[in-house]
């Protein structure tokens, strides 16, 4: 996403006529795994490959009364020092005409520096005036569904096949975004775009299903706005930060015509199995420090440049990364994606 073109857009602050400013920053890849402690708590392998960004306390179980991911971790692949939350998602494949696979690797969005990973956005209230409440210790959501194999009710999920440079259009999940994956080859990659609630239920740091404690608000605006805007349900009354995923998959070195099917089909599948686009989502678990991210939504903090929060280089994050649990090759060509075999 060209990022002075989002800047310039939310900073026209959509109908309140006041500006909207956003942490937006890079966690560099911390691991390619098979693990879920979200869905799969203690499974190990999990049914499908993730891959993970933030702080390197990460592992198959995370139970919250007992896993402080801010003491548990010794480092965090973010921009910024304070940050050892975790992100997470799947992971996009190519499938070649001989049937084979490889591993899409993500690059970074214009204007970063990293080793791939995530492009991480807390987004607040459009209005200036109106507060937002950061998470809570234990806090944890999820976005998508790795089972889904048709449209989703909310564009909440999306793709865009992106130019070689820039982007004239960035609207979160607007066109020419798609729930499904591009179908022709990309000049600039593939962004896949993750949009959380903006609503909490003031109590349950987490629910059941990850997704009953947060909801989207009666939305004044489009469903396709970004930031906490609009009104919260009575159900969910806790104006919460928008958190926002930006993936860039390098799908540029797969730009071959002799590799692509023969009969022109879109060659992407996710590590869900998944080849239409529909299962893509996102894990969070919440980890700042201290009062850290309340401080920066207060303060309205812009980018990735923020006095309310410490800063580390990005050498100093990509050096933060964690050895895998689950020993298997899924980097080189392999003729089933990790996993398939318990999908079947």
């Amino acid at each position: 996403m060209q990022w002075k073109t989002l800047s310039a857009l939310l900073l026209l602050g959509r109908a309140s006529g006041q500006s909207m400013p956003m942490l937006r920053f890079q966690c560099s890849q911390l691991v390619v795994d098979r693990l879920d402690p979200l869905v799969n708590p203690g499974v190990v392998p999990s049914p499908h490959l993730h891959q993970i960004v933030g702080g390197n306390s990460f592992t198959a179980s995370m139970d919250p009364r007992t896993h402080d991911l801010p003491s548990s971790s010794s480092c965090t692949s973010c921009t910024f020092a304070e940050d050892f939350s975790n992100y997470w998602t799947a992971v996009l494949y190519f499938r070649a005409r001989n049937g084979t696979y490889r591993r899409v690797p993500q690059f970074v969005s214009e204007g970063l520096r990293a080793d791939g990973g995530i492009t991480v956005y807390y987004i607040p209230s459009p209005d200036a005036n109106e507060p937002v409440t950061a998470f809570k210790p234990g806090f944890r959501m999820l976005v998508g569904d790795a089972t889904r194999r048709e449209p989703g009710e909310a564009r909440k999920v999306c793709h865009r096949c992106m130019p070689a440079t820039g982007d004239n259009s960035n609207i979160n999940c607007g066109a020419p975004d798609s729930q499904t994956l591009p179908a022709e080859m990309c000049a600039g990659g593939i962004r896949s775009v993750i949009t959380f609630p903006t609503c909490w239920d003031g109590v349950n740091t987490d629910s059941l299903d990850h997704m009953s404690h947060v909801a989207y608000p009666n939305s004044s605006y489009s469903d396709l706005s970004v930031g906490a805007y609009g009104v919260c349900p009575e159900s969910h009354p806790v104006k919460i930060p928008q958190v926002m995923y930006e993936v860039m998959w390098d799908t540029r070195i797969f730009n071959d015509e002799e590799l692509w099917p023969e009969d022109g089909s879109q060659p992407f599948v996710w590590s869900t199995g998944d080849e239409f686009g529909y299962s893509q989502h996102g894990d969070y678990v919440f980890g700042w420090k201290d009062d850290s991210l309340q401080r920066a939504m207060d303060a309205r903090c812009n980018g990735a440049v923020c006095g309310q929060l410490q800063l580390q280089s990005a050498e100093s994050a990509m050096k933060c990364i964690k050895s895998r649990t689950v020993d298997e090759d899924f980097d080189g060509w392999v003729t089933e994606i990790p996993g398939m075999s318990m999908a079947k």
